[in-house]
C-alpha cells in the first residue's frame, strides 16, 4: 500500500507507495471517489491488479534523506507496496520485512528483490490489524494514513531500543494546493499528530517536521508537502 519518490526529488511521494506516481490525478481520484469506510485490502488488491505497476518502483525520497546514515539492522516497511523501499534497505545491508495487504504488490517487489539477489521477507497481512511480532531497529511508513482509525501506537511499539521510527505521510496543508487532493481531508495526517502517539519518556527525540518537494502536474513543477515524524527511542 505505500508511494514512493525519486531520490533526487527535494521530496518524495508513495515514490510511488513506490510513490512520485501516488500524486497522479487518476489516483487522487480513485482514492476520493471511495466511500467513507477506511481502504480494505480488497480493494488494495484489485488496485495493483489494475495496472502491470501501479507505483515508479523508486525508493522514496524521504527514506533516502533521512536513513542513508544508520547503520544497518532489522527493518519493518509497513505498507510496502511494490517494495521500492525495502528493496533499497535490503541493498543496504538491512534485514527487511515488508508488509502490505497486496499480494500482487508482495510479488512485484520479491521478482525484484530477487532479480537483484536480495533476500527480503515479505508478509502478506491487513495492516488494520496485524501485530509485528518482534521489534525492528527501523520502522518505516510512508502513506499508511493511519489504517482503519487504528492510529500510530502499533508502529511506534514495534521499534527495538535505540531504533528509529519514521512515519510520512501527506500534509493536510495540501488539501488546498496545486493540486487537486481533496482526499487529504480523510487521509492526510500531521506529524504532530503522529508524534501524538507516542509516549515522550520512551523516546530519546521526537521531531515532527514538514518536507518540501516537488512533483510534476499539468506539465510544470508544483509543490507539496510531506508530513514527517523522526523518533530515536532510548
Amino acid at each position: 500500500m505505500h508511494e514512493h519518490s525519486t531520490p533526487d526529488q527535494s521530496r518524495h511521494d508513495r515514490t510511488d507507495h513506490d510513490r512520485t506516481d501516488h500524486d497522479r490525478t487518476v489516483h487522487d481520484r480513485t482514492v476520493h471517489d471511495l466511500p467513507e469506510e477506511t481502504l480494505d485490502p480488497a480493494w488494495w488488491e484489485e488496485r495493483y491488479r489494475s495496472q502491470d505497476r501501479l507505483w515508479s518502483g523508486r525508493v522514496n525520497a524521504s527514506l533516502v534523506q533521512l536513513a542513508s546514515d544508520l547503520p544497518p539492522g532489522t527493518a519493518l516497511d509497513a505498507g510496502a507496496g511494490e517494495g521500492g523501499d525495502a528493496v533499497w534497505l535490503a541493498e543496504r545491508g538491512w534485514r527487511v520485512t515488508a508488509v502490505d495487504a497486496s499480494r500482487t504488490a508482495l510479488d512485484r517487489g520479491a521478482a525484484e528483490a530477487a532479480r537483484r539477489g536480495l533476500d527480503v521477507t515479505w508478509v502478506q497481512a491487513d495492516l488494520r490489524t496485524w501485530v509485528p511480532s518482534q521489534r525492528y531497529d527501523l520502522v518505516t511508513s510512508h502513506y499508511l494514513h493511519a489504517e482503519g482509525g487504528r492510529g500510530w501506537h502499533w508502529l511506534a511499539d514495534a521499534v527495538a531500543p535505540g531504533g528509529t521510527l519514521l512515519v510520512v505521510g501527506h500534509d493536510p496543508s495540501d488539501l488546498d494546493g496545486p493540486v487537486p487532493r481533496p482526499h487529504l481531508a480523510r487521509l492526510g495526517h500531521t506529524a504532530d499528530q503522529v508524534a501524538a502517539d507516542l509516549d515522550p519518556t520512551q523516546w530519546a527525540s521526537i521531531e515532527p517536521q514538514v518536507l518540501v518537494r516537488t512533483i510534476p502536474h499539468d506539465g510544470v513543477e508544483v509543490t507539496v508537502r510531506d508530513a514527517v515524524l523522526v523518533a530515536r527511542r532510548r
